[in-house]
C-alpha cells in the first residue's frame, strides 16, 4: 500500500523505513528541502538517524500535497506543540476515509489536548489511532527487534497499521483505551526526566527502581482519574515504554535530567539534544493537571521544579526522599491517594 509518515525525525525516519522494508510505497514529509534532498539522493538522514541507510521505497517530500494524495495510511510524528499548526495544513488534504495514526508522546501546552483531539478538530479524517510502546529509535534503526501497540477504535486502524510494520523485527499489538496510551505516554517522559538525574548522580539502581515505580504510580492515578482503564499501565505503552525510556541512555528525556545534574541550563540542553524532549513541556501539564485533580504526585512536583524553576536535582531528590511513605503502587484509592 501506499503510505505517508509525517516528520523525518529519527522515529518518523524509522517507522518509514520499517515500512518500506514491508514493501509498501511511503512518502515521508519534512519541512527541510536539505534533508529531502540527503534522502532521496543519498539515502541518508544523518542528523536524525546516523549510520543507517534510508531504503529505496521511502521518497521524501515538503510537499504535503504530494506525501498525502492516494495514501491509505498516514503516520504523524510531530513534535506535540507543533501538531496542531502542521495538523491544520495537512487537513487541506486528508479525506475522512484516510486512516491517520499518531506516533507523538505529548500534551499540547494551554489546552491540554491529546494528539488525537488534535487531530480530528483540525482533520476531516475520522478513523485515527495512537502507535506508543518501548520504541528508541536509534536501536530498531540497528535492526534490534521490538515491540509496539496500535491504539484505536477502530479495527481498520489496526489493520493497517499492522500490515505496514508488523515484521520479525518488530511485534505489533492492538487495544482499544486511546486516552490510556496517549497519557501513558506523556506522562511517562517526566518520570524519565527523574531517571536520568538519578542515574548521572548515581544513586543506585534502588533508588532508580523506586523513583520508576512511583512516578508510575502517579502517571497512572492522574489516568485513571480521568478514564483511563488501569490495565493499561501495565502494558507496552505504560510500563514496556517507562522501563526503556528510564533506563537507556538514548532516551531523549533521560538525557535531558542528566544534563541537568551536570549543571547544563535548560535552553543549553534543548539546543544541543537536536530533537524535542516531550517531557519539558510536559511536565507543566502533568503538574497542572495532579494539583486540580487532587493527586499527591511529589515526583512531577520536583521534576517541574529542577526543571522550569531551577531547584539542584540532588536538593529535589532529597526532598522526595523525606516524603512520608504511603500506600503501595497497588492501591490505586481514589484522587487524594497519596502517591509516594
Amino acid at each position: 500500500m501506499r503510505l505517508a509518515v509525517l516528520g523525518a525525525g529519527n522515529w518518523g525516519t524509522v517507522i518509514a523505513q520499517l515500512a518500506a522494508q514491508n514493501g509498501h510505497d511511503v512518502r515521508l514529509w519534512t519541512r527541510n528541502p536539505e534533508q529531502r534532498d540527503e534522502i532521496n539522493a543519498r539515502r541518508t538522514n544523518e542528523k536524525a538517524v546516523p549510520g543507517m541507510r534510508v531504503h529505496e521505497g521511502v521518497r521524501a517530500s515538503c510537499d504535503l500535497k504530494e506525501a498525502l494524495a492516494e495514501t491509505e495510511l498516514v503516520v504523524v510524528v510531530i513534535p506535540s506543540q507543533a501538531m496542531r499548526q502542521v495538523m491544520r495544513a495537512a487537513g487541506e488534504h486528508l479525506k475522512p476515509h484516510q486512516i491517520v495514526l499518531h506516533a507523538t508522546k505529548g500534551l499540547e501546552k494551554g489546552t491540554r489536548h491529546r494528539m488525537t483531539e488534535i487531530l480530528r478538530q483540525e482533520t476531516s479524517t475520522k478513523q485515527v489511532g495512537v502507535l506508543a510502546g518501548p520504541n528508541i529509535a536509534g536501536e530498531i534503526a540497528l535492526g534490534k527487534p521490538a515491540g509496539t501497540v496500535i491504539t484505536s477504535r477502530y479495527p481498520r486502524a489496526w489493520e493497517l497499521g499492522r500490515r505496514a510494520l508488523a515484521s520479525k523485527q518488530m511485534m505489533v499489538f492492538h487495544g482499544d483505551d486511546v486516552l490510556g496510551v496517549e497519557l501513558a505516554g506523556a506522562l511517562k517522559n517526566v518520570v524519565a526526566i527523574a531517571a536520568g538525574m538519578a542515574s548521572e548522580l548515581q544513586v543506585g539502581e534502588n533508588a532508580k527502581a523506586l523513583l520508576m515505580t512511583r512516578g508510575l504510580a502517579e502517571v497512572t492515578r492522574i489516568a485513571v482519574t480521568l478514564g483511563a482503564a488501569p490495565s493499561t499501565f501495565s502494558g507496552l505503552a505504560g510500563m514496556g515504554d517507562l522501563i526503556a525510556t528510564c533506563s537507556s541512555p538514548r532516551s531523549r528525556n533521560h538525557r535531558v535530567g542528566a544534563a541537568l545534574v551536570q549543571g547544563h541550563s535548560l535552553d543549553h540542553i534543548l539546543n544541543n539534544l537536536g530533537m524535542v524532549a516531550e517531557g519539558v513541556p510536559t511536565c507543566i501539564v502533568a503538574r497542572e493537571l495532579a494539583r486540580e485533580l487532587g493527586i499527591d504526585a511529589p515526583l512531577i512536583e520536583k521534576v517541574y521544579r529542577v526543571v522550569h524553576e531551577g531547584q539542584p536535582p540532588m536538593e529535589g531528590l532529597d526532598e522526595l526522599m523525606h516524603v512520608p511513605a504511603g500506600r503501595d503502587v497497588s492501591a490505586f484509592g481514589g484522587p487524594k491517594a497519596t502517591a509516594f
